[in-house]
């Protein structure tokens, strides 16, 4: 099993440094097999387990964003919807304290949960052809 180690550091002021550790455990085919993350300041002292991470970071000088985009085997597709549109809510309300455009982060919570309520009624009809 071979480990990549990801580090991010956030600095809050010059004075004070944070750091967030993620570890990804992959398998012979460099397929995740587990993650986890740590941070400094964390109220936990272990490392705490994660099955998937959406990582994004901009790029300003290129204006691109970079992603890293992680799921461990284990995860089920059931748990990737709710995974992503937890996401796509949270990723709303960023966007309404970054721009203060509560209309279009409003549109953007719509468009999740519709994601979600046509991922549910996907999941039914599986679940219904399979049994």
């Amino acid at each position: 099993m071979r480990k990549l180690a990801l580090l991010c550091s956030l600095n809050k002021t010059a004075m004070n440094k944070h750091q967030i550790n993620i570890n990804v455990h992959l398998d012979k085919e460099n397929m995740p097999e587990h993650i986890d993350w740590s941070a400094s300041g964390s109220h936990s002292e272990n490392p705490q387990a994660a099955k998937g991470i959406l990582l994004s970071l901009w790029d300003g000088q290129e204006k691109t964003a970079l992603r890293i985009d992680l799921w461990t085997k284990k995860m089920m597709v059931d748990e990737m919807n709710d995974f992503f549109f937890q996401t796509m809510m949270t990723l709303a309300d960023t966007y309404t304290r970054a721009t203060r455009n509560e209309e279009l982060a409003n549109e953007f919570k719509e468009f999740a949960r519709n994601f979600k309520k046509k991922a549910e009624e996907k999941m039914i009809r599986e679940e219904g052809e399979n049994k």
